[in-house]
């Protein structure tokens, strides 16, 4: 998500929160996850941010009505963007991969009905998905082996598009997109958040440079940082340690 955004949205200072020392957040409980949102919340509107754009499928399946009640400024969600943007890829048969809380709260299946009524979901959870992400392992053989174990049901049930629904996935795409065959459109929910966020900023968010990202984590450690680095293309340099439950 944060590279997207940084791609799109160049001119606008950023505010980054991982919640590195409580995750991962797709294996835990509706009322556990909107408790932590608004924690990370609280702490970038502390921040004096303008927008709070979460980054995260699992919080936002099941915590932006509770954020948006609770703060003033715009709240943005990877569900809603995702889903509109696999609905205007076209075609009914849509897979939907994410974690299982994600896919449990059945917040895209509701969404994509409301934009499109005649849909046909497919929802699949991938939970090793994130943790091969973490190791590092986006286009190993191993990944590709558990990406067809799990994307076997979706390829037998004929998906003509295919939502990330997880901000992880997408670095996962080269394997999924192999493993799904060319005729699968992929839809990334990250890139489709950050053009919702770039349509609503100003011109100058857009055509400006040198971006600054200031990193706040709650637990830090070098390899994080060493991944971080990877998947940007840039170096974190100003990076901090925080306390979420104070």
């Amino acid at each position: 998500m944060l590279k997207s955004l940084l791609e799109l949205v160049p001119g606008a200072d950023m505010v980054y929160l991982g919640d590195c020392a409580r995750l991962p957040y797709g294996t835990k409980s509706p009322k556990t996850i909107i408790r932590y949102s608004i924690q990370c919340a609280r702490f970038l509107v502390s921040r004096d941010v303008d927008m709070l754009v979460i980054a995260c499928n699992t919080a936002s399946a099941h915590a932006i009505p509770a954020l948006r009640e609770e703060f003033s400024l715009p709240v943005v969600g990877v569900v809603e963007a995702g889903a509109r943007a696999a609905v205007e890829s076209g075609g009914t048969r849509i897979g939907v991969i994410a974690t299982p809380s994600t896919i449990s709260s059945g917040a895209y299946e509701i969404t994509i009905r409301g934009l499109k009524p005649d849909a046909q979901i497919f929802p699949k959870p991938c939970p090793l998905f994130v943790p091969l992400v973490e190791e590092g392992w986006c286009d190993d053989e191993i990944t590709e082996q558990v990406a067809r174990r799990y994307l076997g049901c979706l390829m037998n049930s004929d998906v003509e598009t295919l939502l990330l629904g997880c901000t992880h996935y997408p670095l996962l795409k080269p394997v999924i997109s192999r493993v799904m065959g060319p005729h699968v459109r992929i839809v990334d929910s990250a890139l489709s958040t950050a053009r919702v966020v770039e349509g609503m900023v100003g011109p100058c968010y857009i055509q400006g440079s040198a971006t600054e990202v200031t990193y706040y984590l709650s637990d830090t450690s070098p390899r994080f940082i060493e991944l971080g680095e990877h998947f940007l293309g840039r170096e974190m340099k100003y990076v901090y340690d925080v306390d979420l439950c104070v």
